[in-house]
């Protein structure tokens, strides 16, 4: 059952990736056109690098998701590596029902009235040729954040699996040890 749920929670948070991913490469063909726009036509556009800006923002905040699944999140590991798989899994668990879940909940909480008073005022972009419905940048806070919580409820079930000695715990990558 755990195992199921995992997958399926796993799943979600490659999508997530995914997406991050390939907003990456539109984000990479955004820019390269407006460099080829303003060095060699001598021309721009302020709603394109708005785009870019915006682009960058959703990549960030949906990488989170999928960064926490991947292991790839920042932790303090002067104690940490010395702990045994189970005391690493309490200590996951732990620090994701405590301090991840309720911190991601409350940007949920106090981003909402942020992305609808953006849209009751119909905000635009404060630059002329800007972008408008700015609302819709906002509104990838508080989803993003949505996101977190649900890949942060499949790292608590791989870290209980991991407790409970149904998985191995993930090894460290070498390059992980290079400085």
């Amino acid at each position: 059952m755990l195992l199921k749920v995992e997958r399926i929670l796993d799943r979600f948070s490659d999508v997530i990736g995914w997406i991050s991913a390939v907003l990456m490469l539109v984000m990479l063909v955004n820019v390269f056109y407006d460099a080829i726009l303003r060095y060699f036509f001598r021309t721009g556009s302020i709603a394109m690098q708005e785009l870019e800006w915006h682009i960058f923002s959703i990549v960030f905040l949906f990488g989170i998701s999928y960064a926490l699944k991947e292991e790839g999140h920042v932790r303090v590991d002067v104690l940490y590596d010395g702990f045994s798989p189970k005391v690493k899994a309490i200590v996951n668990i732990a620090g994701t029902v405590f301090f991840l879940i309720p911190l991601a909940y409350l940007i949920i909480s106090g981003s909402i009235w942020f992305v609808h008073e953006s849209y009751s005022m119909g905000e635009i972009s404060g630059d002329p040729g800007g972008l408008t419905h700015t609302y819709l940048i906002k509104a990838v806070i508080p989803l993003s954040f949505i996101f977190l919580i649900i890949s942060a409820l499949g790292f608590v079930v791989r870290n209980i699996r991991i407790y409970r000695g149904l998985e191995p715990f993930p090894q460290q990558k070498i390059e992980d040890n290079i400085l």
